[in-house]
């Protein structure tokens, strides 16, 4: 009865649909989940590394040494730790500059240790103000009494 079937068959390189992001049924993309007016806005990570910045602008503030450290954020510390770190949970580590290669001094703050010893935003920014001050300090040979009087 009828005509014959007929299949248009490209010979060409097959291409991908790229960048549509929709939903399984069609209705196209979502919209954002959470406003940016909202704390939960921004992840805890997000929220770790102001607090830090917050922080050493402070200290940048009251001591004009500390502009010469980098700082940093890193979520644990590396598991293996120096002899001397052995019987306690590291919450912060200085190095020393190396002008040699060219490196400056730098802190660097353990994120998840200082967040599980904490209750509340306000204990951890004490205990990022203490890590910050403490291993700063040590670097740039002062003592943080001398920076911080209230320490």
């Amino acid at each position: 009865m009828g005509g014959e079937l007929k299949w248009k068959v490209s010979t060409g390189p097959r291409t991908r649909r790229v960048d549509v992001r929709r939903d399984r049924h069609g209705r196209g993309s979502r919209g954002v989940l959470v406003p940016a007016i909202l704390p939960r806005y921004r992840t805890r990570r997000q929220s770790f590394d102001d607090l830090v910045i917050q922080e050493v602008r402070a200290l940048v503030a009251v001591c004009a040494d500390f502009a010469n450290i980098q700082f940093g954020v890193e979520d644990v510390p590396p598991s293996d730790p120096a002899p001397w770190e052995r019987d306690s949970v590291v919450l912060g580590r200085g190095f020393g500059a190396d002008p040699a290669h060219g490196l400056p001094a730098q802190v660097v703050v353990y994120r998840r240790p200082l967040e599980q010893r904490t209750r509340s935003v306000m204990e951890l920014r004490e205990m990022i103000h203490a890590v910050v001050l403490e291993e700063s300090s040590q670097l740039i040979g002062k003592h943080p009494e001398d920076i911080d009087p209230n320490w």
